[in-house]
């Protein structure tokens, strides 16, 4: 494994920059150490930041990554300085933007997330509501909801719901599939009228097995056969009731967001 130092550095908090750092997962030779350096904002601060690169440089024998986000001019030609490998967020997207726009970017510390807090209510509203509906604690105010998840217990369903909250503002309730409805075999009563908010998860059995058994090691609850069982039941259950689904077996929240999205967002048929 190659050893690289990758800085994230802001005048900021660095969660702009630090966005950037999926990038990474594009490298898996590389074994990346990753400083964050928020808030740099004066040039004593970029001394001290220039000096850490310069001290990782020796360290790794090569040269650090430096992915920054800094809009201040003075400050952004200090660091650059230094004897790095720059992401520079404003010379390679926000500058060229600005000049095909034909306009000044704001340069302000935190813009980006005032921009974002135009919505910041919403999102706090949908948070609260998703914490309030995790794993089936309350039927009240579901018509609320913008989407309903289900799934077996352990499949992913409640960082997802939370994902969908925080980023994106969804009011996100999520609902277990448990013994009592697959010995109905149908549905719970009460997500009949919001079959159409409804979006399903499902997980390998062997995935299950590993994550339940971390919980509850030994038990019925956790053995590979009742998780084959419980799948495949639950699968049966959202297929008879046209219910989209989507395996978190090796997808990341990220990814089941997406999906997630695409599905709750299509235009609505018109009836004829």
């Amino acid at each position: 494994m190659d050893h690289r130092t990758v800085f994230f550095i802001s005048d900021g908090t660095g969660i702009t920059a630090g966005a950037l750092g999926k990038l990474l997962e594009h490298f898996p030779r590389t074994n990346f150490k990753q400083v964050r350096m928020p808030f740099t904002d004066t040039l004593e601060k970029i001394k001290l930041a220039k000096n850490a690169i310069l001290e990782a440089t020796e360290e790794d024998r090569a040269r650090p990554a430096v992915i920054m986000s800094l809009g201040n001019m003075e400050l952004r030609n200090s660091l650059k300085e230094a004897n790095a490998y720059f992401i520079d967020l404003f010379t390679a997207f926000i500058d060229p933007l600005g000049e095909e726009l034909n306009q000044k970017p704001l340069t302000g510390a935190g813009i980006a997330h005032s921009v974002m807090g135009t919505n910041y209510h919403e999102r706090m509203e949908a948070i609260n509501f998703t914490l309030n509906h995790d794993d089936g604690m309350t039927n009240s105010g579901l018509d609320e909801a913008q989407v309903i998840l289900i799934g077996v217990s352990r499949c992913g369903k409640t960082p997802t719901s939370i994902y969908l909250a925080m980023q994106f503002g969804i009011k996100a309730a999520n609902y277990p599939l448990i013994p009592e409805d697959f010995e109905r075999g149908t549905l719970p009563e009460v997500l009949y009228k919001h079959v159409d908010k409804i979006f399903g998860l499902t997980i390998k059995p062997e995935r299950l097995h590993s994550v339940r058994s971390e919980r509850r090691p030994d038990s019925f609850y956790a053995s590979l056969d009742n998780c084959r069982k419980e799948i495949a039941t639950a699968e049966n259950l959202m297929r008879s009731s046209n219910i989209t689904w989507a395996d978190s077996t090796s997808r990341s929240i990220e990814e089941l967001s997406a999906i997630i999205l695409q599905k709750i967002r299509q235009p609505k048929k018109q009836a004829a």
